[in-house]
């Protein structure tokens, strides 16, 4: 029974679910039946039924020896719908470019959800283009400037950390939670919080809650190479952020009637 809502959870639609989320997070990693089976708990037969599925449906692939289970096309189909349905991400994306023109740099969309962020839109520097699009990757928000923004926007005692010790991304991301609670009094002292190689070694980002909505879900932010990140260029990096953040605030506020999709 679900705590939210009180209304009784369908098995074998939790159980695609889950399917489905475990295949999307392998990325370039496909399954065996016995490993999905394995992780997901369920009996080996009902695994290879739901797969069989799936795959008619298109939200599942397989090779062609019928061996080995990745996600299908048909969530490519869903998750660009979500973007393109989404009025924020619609409204941000003149904004990103306006960032990204003025700075040279990479500018992020994210949206928090549960103790990740995830990447909506992603703009990239001028001087370095990435050959993997970020668009529905997930970090832990504890681990970056987008997260770090969007958790201090929240209590202390409400953060949405994941239980047990806060997973590393590099050697310089929090794995304490003393640390992290310092360093998100800053970021609401300051009004942005700062990754110096927390993420990526060798990327610095500067990240800046969207307060459209409270507590903010969404932030923007802007990733420098370390090398290249000078006092001056941190200094104009930070305005251009805020302003940019300001526009965004301006053109988002709560319309009447408009949908809560939270």
């Amino acid at each position: 029974m679900s705590e939210n809502t009180g209304v009784r959870g369908v098995k074998s639609a939790s159980r695609t679910v889950a399917l489905l989320e475990v295949l999307a997070a392998r990325g370039d990693r496909p399954a065996r039946l016995d490993e999905l089976a394995e992780e997901l708990g369920v009996p080996r037969s009902s695994m290879y039924q739901l797969l069989r599925t799936l795959i008619d449906c298109g939200w599942v692939r397989t090779d062609t020896t019928g061996s080995l289970y990745g996600i299908g096309i048909r969530a490519l189909h869903t998750g660009t719908s979500y973007l393109d349905s989404d009025p924020h991400v619609r409204a941000a994306r003149p904004y990103l470019d306006e960032a990204s023109d003025a700075l040279g740099e990479t500018i992020h969309l994210a949206r928090l959800d549960g103790t990740n962020v995830v990447y909506l839109a992603t703009r990239e520097s001028h001087e370095y283009l990435r050959t993997i699009n970020r668009v529905g990757r997930r970090i832990p928000a504890h681990a970056g400037a987008l997260g770090k923004a969007l958790l201090a926007e929240r209590p202390d005692d409400q953060l949405p950390l994941a239980a047990g010790p806060l997973t590393p991304r590099t050697e310089n991301t929090h794995t304490g939670r003393t640390t992290l609670l310092a360093d998100l009094a800053r970021v609401r002292e300051r009004g942005y919080s700062i990754d110096r190689e927390e993420t990526v070694t060798g990327i610095a980002g500067f990240g800046f809650a969207l307060r459209y909505d409270t507590p903010a879900i969404d932030a923007i932010s802007c990733s420098v190479p370390v090398a290249r990140l000078s006092e001056e260029h941190e200094t104009r990096v930070v305005a251009v952020m805020r302003e940019i953040r300001a526009k965004i605030e301006s053109v988002l506020s709560p319309a009447p009637g408009a949908p809560d999709w939270r």
